[in-house]
């Protein structure tokens, strides 16, 4: 049995994939000769058209698709921080396992990972496992006008660019390989990184690719779509990954700490044109084959527990971390204090009262999730502050993303958390006072940490 966020699902395990024990339902599918008792005359529960719904053990017309062409079932990985390591070992760890490729922005990680022994380690329970056969790609920072920049401005402007004999270019399953068409990328980078990652591999990516968005906060795929991707008929496939596995960082380089174990609820991005109803050829189908087979890798991973969802569905996952995420992220970093030290404080809960009144009235008014059953009750005040207990005590003693960004001397994310709240609220014509002005709080001090470090640099 795998909770995620509120939702349930009953898990098999074998040595190849998951099998649902019972056919997945969103609450908005009903069967057309359902009576409006809830079952059919004969009392037994109907039966779904798995052609509609991604299965968890297939995907129809990808039978065999272990034995794919290595440059189509090729995946890369890009990302910051620890989850890309989870990700990068689970698909490596599963029966006939694609090509990987890691993509690295900084010259620094490339040499650390030449000059290790090329493995990605995962720790669980104090035991780690190695695994190995990962190729690696450099990809430079993006110059003026999203042009990639060249090798001097990759290894800095006043520095010498390394001898090509610095860099291992031999071949090996294991060394640098030749750029190529993306098929499969899978993002974990924070937000913000995300577009800059982009803008210096779209020559490399097509209609026919396929983008996990493993991130928190919402917005992102709206402005992908504005900055990076403006063309819908050259756009790639997306999927959204939403995990709740806990990893943290480990000694060593390339190395990760399996903390606790979570899942990984997996779907497409909501499109206005799924909004209420589930269209047979539109909800659950994409556009591309790799969607599928990228679906269909992650679901075969045991390590991940990976689940399929609806699109409404998982929108829905998505607003509840939100909602969490926007209150107790900011206020952690404006008392630069742990989640827990919030819990018994009768002036914090206040503020916390105030937020969720605002953030509920927000999500609530969404036109998305009009006519969907259960979503006063869902995100009503005092579930929300529930999540954010449940929350608080689970994480006790650990730092938020937030305060880690803001401690290290980086931005924040707020703008895709409290600024997404903002941005609905004011489509709607509801001003979000509470959020605004706690999102401008964060960013101040922000600004200021970050002046007080370029203040304290020496000047020559």
């Amino acid at each position: 049995m795998v909770s995620y966020d509120g939702v349930t699902a009953t898990l098999l395990f074998s040595k190849q994939h998951f099998t649902s024990s019972v056919p997945y339902r969103s609450s908005l599918q009903r069967d057309d000769h359902q009576s409006d008792g809830g079952e059919g005359a004969s009392g037994q529960q109907q039966e779904i058209d798995h052609d509609d719904i991604p299965s968890f053990t297939s995907f129809k017309g990808l039978e065999g698709s272990e034995n794919l062409d290595p440059k189509v079932s090729r995946i890369h990985v890009f990302g910051g921080g620890n989850l890309w390591l989870l990700v990068a070992h689970a698909i490596a760890g599963i029966p006939n396992p694609p090509p990987i490729t890691l993509l690295f922005r900084s010259v620094k990680q490339l040499r650390q990972w030449q000059e290790s022994d090329r493995f990605i380690e995962v720790i669980t329970d104090g035991k780690g496992e190695r695994r190995y056969s990962y190729d690696v790609e450099f990809i430079a920072p993006v110059g003026r006008g999203n042009i990639p920049a060249t090798p001097a401005d990759a290894f800095g402007k006043d520095s010498a660019v390394p001898p090509e004999d610095s860099l291992d270019t031999n071949q090996g399953a294991d060394n640098l390989v030749n750029p190529s068409i993306i098929h499969q990328l899978v993002l974990s980078s924070s937000p913000r990184n995300i577009v800059p990652a982009l803008h210096g591999l779209t020559h490399r990516l097509t209609r026919n690719s396929t983008i996990l968005f493993m991130q928190n906060g919402l917005g992102i795929v709206d402005e992908v779509n504005e900055k990076v991707f403006p063309n819908e008929a050259t756009r790639p496939s997306y999927i959204i990954g939403l995990v709740s596995h806990l990893v943290s960082k480990s000694l060593t380089p390339f190395s990760a700490v399996h903390r606790r174990m979570g899942t990984m609820a997996l779907g497409s991005p909501l499109r206005s044109s799924v909004l209420h109803t589930r269209p047979p050829n539109d909800s659950l189908r994409y556009r591309s084959q790799s969607a599928l087979y990228l679906m269909r890798t992650l679901t075969r991973s045991l390590d991940l527990a990976a689940v399929c969802f609806h699109p409404i569905d998982l929108f829905q996952m998505q607003l509840e971390r939100l909602a969490i995420h926007a209150v107790v992220y900011p206020l952690t970093v404006l008392f630069d204090c742990h989640s827990e030290d919030l819990e018994h404080n009768g002036h914090t809960s206040r503020v916390i009262t105030l937020l969720l009144a605002e953030i509920s009235l927000i999500i609530r008014s969404l036109p998305e999730l009009q006519g969907v059953p259960n979503v006063n009750m869902r995100f009503a005040p005092r579930r929300l502050y529930f999540l954010i207990l449940t929350m608080i005590r689970s994480t006790a003693g650990e730092i938020s993303p937030m305060l880690w960004s803001l401690r290290a001397g980086r931005s924040t994310d707020i703008k895709y958390i409290n600024g997404y709240i903002i941005q609905r609220g004011e489509e709607m014509g509801i001003k979000c006072v509470v959020n605004y002005a706690l999102m401008q709080l964060v960013k101040g001090k922000t600004y200021m940490m970050t002046r007080k470090e370029n203040e304290s640099l020496p000047v020559e």
